[in-house]
Order: C-alpha cells, then structure tokens, then sequence
C-alpha cells in the first residue's frame, strides 16, 4: 500500500516562510511525477506546483516567483519552499504522486492526508 506522509504545515505572518515535506512509500513501488494542491475555506482543490522525476517543475501563476518545489529522488520525497507568503495562501495542502506498482501497467494517483497552511495578515 502507497503511503503518501506530509510535514511542515503551521501558522506564519505574511511574509513569512514555510517548507512543507511529502515522503511516499510503498513496497514495490515507484514514482514518476509528484505535486502539491491545495484547497483554501470554501474553495475547490488548485494546483499549486509539479514536478517530474528529471526535475522539470511548473507552478500556478499565483505562486511563482514565490515557492519552490523540489525533489529527493531517492527519498521519494517532495519538498514545497514557500516564501513571502500571503493571507490568500492559507489553504490545506496535499500532495499527490504518481505512483506504480512493478506488477501493474499503469500509474495511478496517490494522495496525502494534507497538512494545514495559515497565514495571517
């Protein structure tokens, strides 16, 4: 079974800085592309940033400039450094791997528990 374990939520001052921490495990299984979501009070779940197993990473307009993901390829974890942040960034915030067991023919979609984001002004 597929473990997706996050880490570094909290409560900051805007401006502040956070780093959030996603490990997967998962015996016999492997992981291609990794992300951060995240879903603010009364909001549906946005896509915050991706990043491929090469290290080729993407992030929402709303984030850029701002936060940083990044990986650890032989931990299977993902990393999310987020600076400067602002009150709308509070949010829950999930990750979610692609994950494959060496049996099975596809990926498929793995999520963490989330861990709480708030900011305050």
């Amino acid at each position: 079974q597929v473990q997706l374990v996050e880490s570094g939520g909290g409560s900051v001052q805007a401006g502040g800085s956070l780093r959030l921490s996603c490990a997967a495990s998962g015996s016999g299984f492997s992981f291609n592309g990794m992300a951060w979501y995240r879903q603010g009070p009364g909001k549906q779940r946005e896509l915050v940033a991706t990043i491929t197993t090469g290290g080729s990473a993407d992030y929402a307009a709303s984030v850029r400039g701002r936060f940083t993901i990044s990986r650890d390829n032989l931990k299977n974890t993902v990393y999310l450094q987020m600076k400067s942040l602002k009150p709308e960034d509070t949010a829950v915030y999930y990750c979610n791997a692609a994950g494959r067991h060496y049996t099975a023919a596809a990926f498929q979609s793995y999520w963490g528990q989330g861990t709480q984001v708030t900011v305050s002004s």
